[in-house]
């Protein structure tokens, strides 16, 4: 699900133009909130997704259960008004990879790190700091961490910041534990 927020060339110049808009009008941390919010209900909610991705509901339909979304999540005017652009121009499908984009161009105005942890399990809270210590002194600042779960990892994690990945899980051990049996 995470792949779902890579950028596109689309998401990227709605995500400008949202992000140069939000900044304008002194409401960036209010449609980072926002966005963030609509981040952790796509995770969630397969219905969201359909409604957004489907090429049957019409831009139209589009609208308005996005409109009802930010209307229901109290959403900031900018957001709402974004969001019924999106559809009203047919991009529904983009708002992944335009919340992708809005993030990494956040990311660079306030100059932070961003970072995904995918676990096999929930990470407590003190994994989590350790996690967020060890990435800080790696890096030289402090992350913003975003934690998945991924039961298919069996144990361990894999840290991605930036286009590097850190890859400790169990299952890619046993692959290459796998692989080099096989050619033994």
């Amino acid at each position: 699900m995470a792949d779902d927020f890579r950028t596109t060339e689309v998401g990227d110049r709605y995500a400008r133009a949202l992000f140069d808009l939000a900044l304008e009008t002194g409401r960036l941390d209010a449609v980072r909130a926002d966005l963030k919010s609509l981040r952790a209900a796509w995770g969630e909610s397969a219905d969201l997704r359909r409604l957004v991705q489907s090429p049957l509901i019409s831009a139209d339909d589009q609208g308005k259960g996005l409109s009802a979304i930010a209307e229901k999540a109290k959403f900031d005017a900018t957001t709402k008004n974004f969001l019924a652009l999106l559809a009203q121009n047919g991009r529904g499908r983009d708002l992944a990879p335009v919340i992708g984009g809005f993030e990494a161009l956040y990311a660079k105005h306030a100059g932070l790190v961003a970072a995904e942890v995918v676990s096999a399990q929930p990470l407590t809270t003190a994994q989590l700091k350790s996690v967020t210590a060890a990435l800080t002194q790696a890096l030289g600042k402090t992350p913003e961490i975003s934690a998945w779960v991924d039961a298919g990892l069996l144990g361990g994690l894999k840290v991605k910041v930036g286009s590097k990945l850190f890859d400790a899980s169990l299952k890619t051990r046993l692959d290459q534990l796998k692989y080099s049996l096989k050619r033994a």
